[in-house]
């Protein structure tokens, strides 16, 4: 099949960029699995704070609010950070890099009752955090893109990518498409893509976090307490459909795969998380993992690659996939059709595939 864009990946990257790129001509969406959001996208905790990542990745997540707002995809959830003896110093940064209050000990009971004094030491609050309806902003991009026009082909596994005088091939799910334009968007694949079209990968490196789905405890109404975690990002819990997920917050460097929880690191995890509240954890619903792919600069990477005409990178959401995903589809969406990006000069700098590759 011809198009104008061949995007490979079919998670909240893969989609949104179809979506933004439907208005510029025609597209065709290759995913690897029988479903769109497989892997991390359909993993994910699904948080919108603002000041979380790396400093050029949270402008394009102010740059999604908008968005997001006006998709209906926001609830109101607000986070805790609560600290320990020893996390003095971890605590203090996280209130100058999240922009976090500190609040009192009652203040946070009322939030999170289960919240052990004797072992707390300092709390703050992020009001501002919002859950995210992963799953219903999935689908209002994939609504987007094939009211644009995009084709969107599931169980349809890159086989070969080259290119030659006429543009990009691409064999995937045993058929042929053509375009001038490629955006790799494959995730913790994002590299063995770029080896595929024989270009240099960027060191994308997808990294393992496991979570683990408690029963409400102590039979409390988790539905309005707000996520809550260890400083540093040690550990969370996040309520979740009236259970509690709770995650040792790990990112362990593996290949690329369909993820499952390590069991001894989520048994450390749950450990950590135990010391801060009152309520043991005595039975594990279920468990599970996904991938969080990082760059070498923990930011994302959108842009041209400067070595293949035609090669446009959308990666490394390093865990903000979801909260920045508006945002940076469309400066991709600006890159590929060589307007003035929205999210200005210096941002578009700090997120290149360049920065990497020795071209500035």
């Amino acid at each position: 099949m011809d198009a104008d864009f061949i995007v490979i990946g079919g998670g909240i990257a893969g989609v949104s960029a179809a979506a933004r790129l439907a208005g510029l001509g025609s597209v065709v969406l290759l995913e690897a699995e029988a479903a769109l959001g497989y892997h991390s996208s359909g993993r994910s905790a699904a948080l919108y704070e603002a000041n979380y990542g790396a400093p050029a990745t949270v402008e394009l997540t102010r740059a999604s609010f908008g968005w997001l707002r006006d998709a209906g995809v926001l609830r109101p959830r607000g986070f805790l950070v609560v600290a320990g003896p020893g996390e003095e110093d971890a605590f203090a940064a996280d209130l100058d890099v999240l922009c976090l209050r500190p609040v009192s000990m009652a203040e946070a009971l009322e939030m999170v009752p289960i919240l052990d004094p004797a072992r707390i030491t300092g709390v703050a609050h992020g009001e501002d955090a919002q859950d995210i309806d992963a799953d219903a902003m999935m689908q209002r991009f994939v609504r987007e893109a094939r009211a644009g026009g995009a084709v969107i082909c599931t169980s349809a596994a890159v086989e070969a990518l080259d290119r030659d005088a006429g543009g990009w091939r691409v064999r995937a799910g045993g058929e042929d498409h053509r375009a001038p334009v490629v955006v790799n968007a494959a995730g913790a694949w994002a590299d063995r893509v770029a080896r595929l079209a024989g270009v240099e990968p960027l060191g994308i490196v997808p990294c393992r976090r496991s979570i683990a789905q408690l029963p409400p405890p102590g039979g409390h109404d988790v539905s309005r307490w707000p996520m809550f975690m260890g400083a540093g990002e040690g550990w969370y819990a996040k309520p979740e459909a009236g259970r509690l997920l709770v995650s040792p917050a790990e990112e362990d460097p593996v290949e690329p795969h369909d993820a499952w929880a390590d069991d001894m690191v989520l048994a450390e995890g749950l450990a950590r998380y135990e010391a801060a509240v009152t309520v043991p954890v005595t039975r594990v619903e279920k468990s599970w993992a996904g991938l969080r792919s990082f760059s070498p600069d923990r930011a994302l990477v959108i842009g041209e690659d400067p070595s293949a005409p035609g090669f446009f990178w959308l990666a490394g959401q390093g865990g903000q996939g979801m909260q920045s995903a508006a945002g940076a589809s469309l400066h991709l969406a600006d890159c590929v059709a060589g307007r003035a990006p929205a999210v200005g000069a210096e941002i578009t700098r700090a997120v290149s595939p360049s920065r990497f590759c020795g071209s500035g």
